[in-house]
């Protein structure tokens, strides 16, 4: 059994597609046939289904996924295994929200790249669903989400805590240091939030429907580092993580607002696939993250 015959079936299988697995591979859509054929031939079996131009795997080609990612893994680690190379190389591709991408750059990444100068990373910014999505295509190696608690068999979390968030305004808002404030009683003054329908922001909008109440923003905007110099200028409010807050809060030029009846339950998640092979270079980069970008 050759080996690019697993590795063509297992773009075919993750794509979907003839034709994307061979765009992927650098191949023409023949030689993609071909291979499948020859490893379907090989193993006796019909590995997809073929019916007016869509393919799905047979039952038996979801048995050889499974065992086709161990084969890869187990070749990637023995290859890597005989360069004895005494520095930790590699390429890695993380997904995250803008918010985690933004601390990770400013407060980490110099020291994580004066560690491991041979390490390249490439930094995605995506919403939950996509970011699950590209690990399933195998497009991402690992991915942080800040969203309701995620639990799949196909996943492994490589570590996970609850994230604190607040309701944060200018220091000098009217609502600084009120006690026992309620949702409704700042629901109507102006906001500005992160994009509708992602992540922490998806939630939120989730718990203020039982609620039966909305938020329609002033602004909408990714970037938590324009938000927080809004509100350094304004009085607008935003719902935001702590760690993006906590040294504007700190040197007194935003405050948290003490509104009690709205509980939202946000984690953070660092999650690669099940079927991934971990490279030394990305057990380096999920050990770096889990000591320096969360707490516990």
């Amino acid at each position: 059994m050759e080996l690019r015959n697993l590795i063509t079936f297992i773009h075919v299988a993750e794509l979907g597609s003839f034709t994307k697995a061979a765009e992927q591979l650098g191949y023409s859509q023949s030689t993609i046939s071909f291979q499948i054929k020859q490893l379907e031939d090989e193993l006796g079996c019909l590995l997809f289904e073929r019916i007016n131009h869509t393919i799905t795997l047979t039952e038996r080609g979801h048995e050889l996924v499974s065992y086709a990612h161990q084969v890869c893994a187990l070749t990637d680690e023995f290859k890597e295994s005989l360069t004895k190379e005494e520095e930790c190389t590699g390429h890695i591709h993380i997904v995250t929200p803008d918010s985690v991408c933004e601390e990770m750059i400013y407060s980490h990444y110099i020291g994580f790249h004066n560690k491991y100068p041979n390490i390249s990373i490439k930094f995605t910014n995506a919403d939950t669903s996509v970011m699950f999505d590209m690990l399933d295509h195998n497009e991402a190696d690992a991915i942080i989400t800040l969203d309701s608690h995620s639990y799949r068999k196909d996943y492994v979390i490589a570590k996970e805590e609850p994230l604190s968030m607040h309701f944060v305004t200018n220091a000098k808002s009217k609502f600084a240091g009120r006690q026992n404030l309620r949702i409704q009683d700042i629901v109507g003054e102006p906001f500005i939030l992160t994009e509708y329908g992602q992540g922490y922001r998806r939630v939120f909008d989730k718990e203020l429907a039982k609620k039966s109440l909305d938020i329609t923003p002033v602004l909408e905007i990714g970037r938590t580092d324009i938000i927080t110099h809004v509100l350094c200028e304004s009085h607008m409010i935003s719902f935001l993580p702590d760690f993006v807050t906590k040294d504007l809060v700190a040197d007194g030029k935003l405050c948290y607002l003490d509104v009690c009846d709205l509980n939202i339950d946000i984690w953070k998640q660092l999650i690669y696939h099940k079927n991934k092979w971990m490279s030394k270079s990305l057990k380096t980069l999920i050990e770096y993250i889990k000591t320096h970008e969360f707490s516990n």
